[in-house]
């Protein structure tokens, strides 16, 4: 199946923060995710239907809603929990959609 990625602001301006090799490293995997690999990129499952993609030191949450991936927040990785916020703003969004 082929997805298409839907990147909130937020996400999008913390992408343009980053590195060119490092933002062209998640968008890699983005586009795996969005060609039907879910094998390739290292994706963790946080809670229900929230997910986050983990590229090196940085992670994207996201969801999937029919044939759509929603990317609803992203940070740079500095402590062994994914921070709540990020996980209840993911699932805000997902009731919402």
């Amino acid at each position: 199946m082929i997805y298409k990625a839907f990147l909130m602001r937020a996400v999008e301006s913390f992408l343009g923060t980053l590195s060119p090799a490092n933002r062209g490293q998640i968008r890699a995997d983005i586009v795996l995710l969005e060609n039907g690999d879910f094998q390739t990129p290292y994706t963790k499952k946080l809670k229900g239907v929230i997910r986050e993609l983990i590229v090196g030191n940085y992670r994207l949450i996201f969801f999937i809603k029919g044939s759509i991936i929603y990317f609803t927040g992203a940070f740079r990785k500095k402590s062994a929990k994914t921070p709540i916020k990020e996980i209840s703003r993911a699932e805000k969004y997902y009731k919402l959609i």
